[in-house]
């Protein structure tokens, strides 16, 4: 059995989406970080990070969300997360993914995690006051130039779905009105509206 490895409300709901629409046999473990669970010695035996999500299967243990999403999309082909028989269209995917993870998730970590980049208050206080800007012209590239429709990549909902969502739940947080990107807005309403969705959604 899989265990996922997660911290409700942060991007380590998108892979918890993603096993619920998959139908894996898979283990939810919780963690507390405001407990600091992400720092005790056994959580940093299996993730060295500290961070979420983290998958463990029969093979190992995976981390970074766009791998783990890859690894439920090839593991489950039956479900149909992601074109899997066309090299350049699971790149594509695999493309939308990283820039979530590397781009849209470091302009949201600015706010409250800013302490990776910096240590005078004044350079912490700025990068936070950056914070809506940064992610409205993020999400409005997002919502110009790569959202297909009605799913992200086109027809068929993928591993790119729950995880737009995912950081689209953060927008209210970081002072940005999600009314601003109808399609990213409707995005969010037609993901909620899935019953995998409103399964997790009990858990974040």
């Amino acid at each position: 059995m899989l265990k996922l490895y997660y911290a409700p409300g942060t991007c380590a709901m998108a892979a918890h989406i993603a096993l619920e629409e998959a139908g894996a046999d898979y283990e939810g473990i919780a963690l507390d970080f405001s407990k600091k669970q992400q720092q005790s010695p056994e959580f940093l035996a299996i993730n060295g990070k500290a961070r979420v999500p983290v998958l463990v299967s029969d093979a190992g243990a995976l981390t970074e969300t766009p791998a783990i999403l890859a690894f439920i999309a090839q593991t489950y082909p039956d479900a149909g997360l992601a074109t899997l028989d066309i090299p350049f269209e699971f790149a594509r995917i695999q493309a939308f993914n990283n820039y979530l993870s590397s781009t849209v998730h470091v302009a949201h970590a600015h706010k409250l995690r800013g302490h990776r980049w910096a240590d005078e208050p004044s350079s912490l206080e700025d990068m936070n006051k950056k914070v809506p800007e940064n992610m409205s012209a993020l999400m409005q590239m997002i919502e110009d130039t790569m959202f297909e429709g009605p799913w992200v990549m086109g027809e068929s909902y993928s591993i790119c779905d729950p995880y737009l969502y995912t950081i689209a739940r953060w927008l209210k947080s970081d002072r940005v009105d999600v009314a601003s990107f109808p399609k990213i807005q409707d995005h969010m309403a037609r993901v909620e509206a899935r019953p995998a969705v409103k399964a997790i959604l009990a858990h974040h």
